[in-house]
């Protein structure tokens, strides 16, 4: 990625963590780093273009978390920890995040091909590699999409009598939703599994 692209993108990046997506705009980000509105057109396009690139500047992000090259290390370990990682991305990043779920990412997205290349580690039929990504995708984003906006409905478990008042409106504790997040990707390790075996 050029330079001064980077810059731009980093810094818009920046601008949406400190003050949200609508707070965007191109004057705003070509006041941050120090260029006219119309000298960002060069490098980053419209402003169409610009949430692209925060699209891929997340993509990025993502990777260079996940790690360099996780060829030798079990599918299952994979598997668990992309999911961690998108899920940290989204902490990162609350406002930008949901551009991944909501914006095509142009061309093959870096998650879109970890997950491949897991699937295909794993052992999934070739003809089932893309159903599977798109499913665990889906989960992944939407999950984590909801964890950041409040989308996700509180749980449904009923406490015993003795229990404190649930805080937050009844949203988990932070330890309890990373246990049930574990658990959720373990499910999924299990359904890949399954679709290995019956295959």
């Amino acid at each position: 990625m050029d330079d001064k692209r980077r810059l731009i993108l980093d810094q818009a990046l920046a601008l949406v963590d400190e003050r949200g997506l609508a707070a965007m705009s191109m004057r705003a980000v070509a006041e941050r780093v120090g260029l006219t509105s119309m000298a960002l057109y060069p490098y980053v396009g419209g402003k169409d273009a610009l949430l692209d690139g925060l699209v891929d500047l997340l993509h990025l992000e993502l990777g260079s978390r996940y790690g360099d090259d996780p060829a030798d290390i079990d599918w299952r370990h994979r598997l668990r920890a992309l999911g961690r990682a998108v899920r940290a991305l989204s902490r990162r990043h609350p406002g930008a995040y949901p551009l991944l779920l909501n914006r095509p990412s142009p061309g093959n997205s870096w998650l879109t091909a970890a997950l491949r290349a897991t699937l295909h580690d794993a052992g999934v039929p070739a003809g089932e590699v893309p159903r599977l990504t798109r499913m665990i995708c889906a989960f992944l984003l939407g999950y984590t999409t909801g964890e950041i906006t409040g989308g996700l409905p509180p749980g449904s478990e009923v406490p015993p009598p003795d229990a404190p008042p649930p805080t937050g409106e009844g949203r988990a504790e932070e330890g309890d939703a990373d246990e049930e997040f574990d658990r959720d990707l373990d499910d999924l390790v299990r359904l890949v599994e399954v679709t290995v075996r019956v295959a």
